[in-house]
């Protein structure tokens, strides 16, 4: 009986020894660990941002087919709750989920490298074309014409799929031709936030008590200290920059204070930003019509977010460095945001008020796309029968036979070559 009790007590010593000596070794296993997340979530992530072409409908289909499918990150449940919560923020809502991943696999280094590989290789793209655009003159080449009429294609697109969607009835259908009817007499920035403002508070009064009753819950490991922090810096940097750029007046505080703006305040995805940053760019002659348009256009054929269209923009008004200012600046009011809600969100989903005031803001957002579809899209690209039939059978293709918009792109390029040598 001893001997045994002698066994045991070596054996639980031994036990023991290796636990210690494990926990010694921990803290660097632990880092290696780290280490190899984050390396897996930059090829993860960088992948997605080489491949994901379509718009943010498409990119949540690739995000889980390889964030749940392949690497099994996270289960539908967890992915459902996450978009739902990045449905109800201002920004790119595909960004953000990715983001949201990120933070959920690698803490707040993790969210920051699941963006930038997501969103480095149509930076690139869109920098490079801004760049050649200046230096060889590209804005009378016939193809730059025909990416603006892609981009009529493709926003008359959004335009129906979101209306179908966020705009199913007549209060909703009303409240989006007032928007339109205000922003295309009255446009401006500040008139498009009343706009967005006022369709809040009608959602309040119209739609708080139809709302869903049965909301999931999300819980999350970020504080609400945390949150509160994140949200206060968004607010100072609203508050802030704008007063900044009027005392220093430098050109790159201008272009992180528009984009940023910008960047807080866009519901309803990629789209959605375009009337935005128009307003904001083409009236003050920092861009003309032609040149936002082209870059918009281009911004269709590479994968990954539409918000990167900010990197055309800010390369063309202030270079290099003025086109990674306006991507930063862009993006940035998405990981606050993120970090701010997420300890909120959950409880406020549940209030009917809140989806209520939500409700009504996406009925704005599809008048203030219909307005911006007819200025300055329409207006600056279709100026001939030949340019409204090429926009037709773009709009045709992507309508009834589900043509993904990077090809898209291509046809309309190719197409308008044609149509020139034919036309003469």
């Amino acid at each position: 009986m001893k001997f045994l009790l002698v066994c045991k007590f070596y054996v639980n010593f031994k036990t023991n020894s290796s636990k210690y000596v494990t926990l010694e070794k921990h803290p660097c296993r632990e880092e290696n660990m780290r280490k190899n997340s984050l390396l897996e979530i930059l090829g993860t992530s960088l992948k997605l941002g080489l491949t994901s072409f379509g718009g943010p409908v498409a990119h949540l289909g690739y995000f889980r087919n390889e964030y749940i499918d392949k690497r099994k990150w996270l289960d539908d449940k967890t992915y459902a709750d996450i978009i739902a919560i990045c449905q109800f923020l201002p920004g790119p809502a595909s960004s953000q989920v990715g983001i949201a991943i990120g933070m959920l696999r690698g803490g707040f280094l993790g969210g920051i490298i699941s963006w930038l590989g997501f969103t480095l290789p149509s930076v690139i793209v869109l920098i490079l074309f801004a760049l050649a655009f200046q230096s060889f003159s590209l804005g009378d080449a016939n193809w730059i014409t025909s990416l603006k009429i892609v981009a009529v294609a493709v926003v008359l697109h959004a335009v129906l799929g979101m209306g179908k969607t966020l705009t199913p009835d007549k209060p909703r259908i009303a409240i989006a031709i007032i928007a339109m009817l205000i922003m295309l007499l009255f446009p401006s920035a500040i008139v498009q936030i009343a706009v967005i403002v006022g369709a809040a508070i009608i959602g309040y009064f119209l739609f708080s008590k139809n709302a869903e009753s049965k909301v999931k819950n999300f819980t999350v490991s970020i504080s609400k200290k945390q949150g509160i922090l994140a949200l206060s810096i968004l607010v100072v940097l609203l508050i802030g920059l704008p007063i900044l750029a009027q005392i220093v007046n430098h050109s790159y505080i201008s272009i992180f204070d528009t984009f940023f703006r910008v960047g807080s305040i866009v519901f309803g995805g990629g789209h959605v930003v375009l009337p935005l940053l128009e307003q904001e760019v083409v009236p003050n002659g920092l861009l003309t019509n032609s040149e936002f348009l082209a870059g918009y256009g281009m911004a269709q054929a590479v994968p990954g977010p539409l918000f990167t269209f900010a990197s055309y923009l800010g390369t063309m008004m202030s270079g290099v460095i003025g086109g990674v200012i306006a991507t930063i600046a862009m993006f940035l009011p998405s990981f606050l945001l993120i970090v701010g809600a997420l300890p909120f969100l959950g409880e406020l989903r549940k209030h009917k008020s809140f989806q209520g005031i939500l409700t009504g803001v996406n009925a704005g957002v599809v008048g203030i796309l219909l307005a911006a579809f007819y200025d300055p899209v329409f207006t600056s690209s279709i100026t001939d029968a030949a340019s409204f039939s090429l926009a037709a059978i773009l709009f045709v293709l992507l309508y009834f036979w589900k043509t993904p918009a990077w090809l898209i792109v291509i046809i309309g390029v190719v197409l308008g070559e044609v149509m020139r040598v034919l036309l003469g």
